[in-house]
């Protein structure tokens, strides 16, 4: 089916590539601003961890700076300009902007389609602002770019819309100031990330780092923190609405646990029939992002998340932050 949609993808390339040729000649505008704009995205569909990155970011820039972080809010029923506050719904903000709010509260958080719109929002009270999914959002010229790619899947070895999962042609990539190949496995050696690095073909300005998830120990809802050792030999089920669950379900096989993988799309707003086959079972685990979605309408069950944050390889966190920091 990829290959019967081959010729669509080189229309859609196509497109895209003018689009973002107007851009570079300047005959489509866009805007820099007077303070630092961080752009957080990818290549592709989703899968790249842009979450964990962006809540890094955020721990690391808070510590000095008044942070804004501005999101589309994929999938919420809302349109415009929305401030994100602890007690607001996914349904009128999204999963992960709600996500990044409760667990940095004091950070400003706000969630608009126009991102020029929601930078003239926040600009006056914040002294950065982090866009979050925004690498094809070429109206704003961010200060410093990050993109995103996955270990298992190299926007190197992947093709445009609809044949494969990039929403724009790889030479976009030119545009990003670092590159970061997430998602890599424990024992990835040194020989290998040097052979991704010539993959990648940086250019002079770029800078590849490469990270790892980190999954807790522990599983957490609103209201206690247990070990993870507590399901053991328990029957649960995991549920999933994520672009790629297949590290989450290694990671718990890992460590022996008995459960049933119900999966869904990713950003997946669960039906009135979904929720209550859910809440029949006796305990449910699911990721961050799920639960935001989740635990308003999940009763009986036990509801847990597993934590995840990213660690940096070859100790270049230090390095990371320092460009950041610049």
């Amino acid at each position: 089916m990829r290959k019967l949609l081959f010729p669509f993808s080189l229309i859609y390339g196509a497109i895209t590539a003018i689009r973002n040729k107007l851009f570079d000649i300047g005959w489509l505008e866009s805007h820099a601003y007077n303070l630092p704009i961080i752009c957080v995205g990818n290549l592709s569909t989703g899968g790249t961890g842009k979450s964990p990155m962006v809540e890094k970011l955020i721990g690391f820039l808070m510590q000095d700076n008044r942070v804004a972080v501005l999101s589309r809010g994929y999938k919420r029923k809302t349109k415009g300009f929305r401030e994100v506050l602890v007690n607001s719904s996914v349904e009128e903000v999204g999963d992960e902007p709600l996500q990044f709010k409760r667990k940095f509260p004091h950070v400003s958080v706000a969630v608009c389609e126009e991102r020029s719109v929601g930078i003239e929002k926040l600009k006056n009270n914040s002294d950065l602002i982090i866009l979050d999914d925004a690498f094809q959002h070429r109206k704003v010229q961010p200060s410093k770019t990050i993109l995103l790619t996955s270990y298992g899947n190299l926007y190197v070895d992947d093709c445009v819309l609809p044949a494969g999962n990039l929403r724009e042609p790889k030479a976009g990539a030119d545009r990003a100031d670092i590159l970061v190949v997430t998602k890599c496995p424990e024992n990835v050696s040194s020989t290998e990330m040097t052979s991704i690095e010539k993959r990648l073909h940086p250019k002079p300005h770029q800078k590849v780092f490469f990270t790892k998830i980190v999954y807790s120990e522990m599983i957490k809802n609103y209201h206690k923190t247990v070990p993870l050792g507590h399901l053991k030999n328990k029957n649960f089920i995991l549920v999933t609405g994520i672009a790629n669950p297949k590290p989450l379900v290694e990671f718990l096989e890992g460590h022996n646990l008995n459960f049933t993988h119900k999966i869904f799309p990713d950003h997946h707003h669960f039906t009135p029939s979904e929720i209550n086959s859910l809440d029949k079972e006796e305990i449910i685990l699911t990721t961050e992002k799920d639960f935001m979605r989740l635990e308003p309408t999940i009763n009986k069950a036990a509801l847990y998340y597993l934590p995840i944050e990213i660690s940096f390889l070859n100790g270049d966190a230090d390095a990371f932050f320092h460009r950041i920091k610049n």
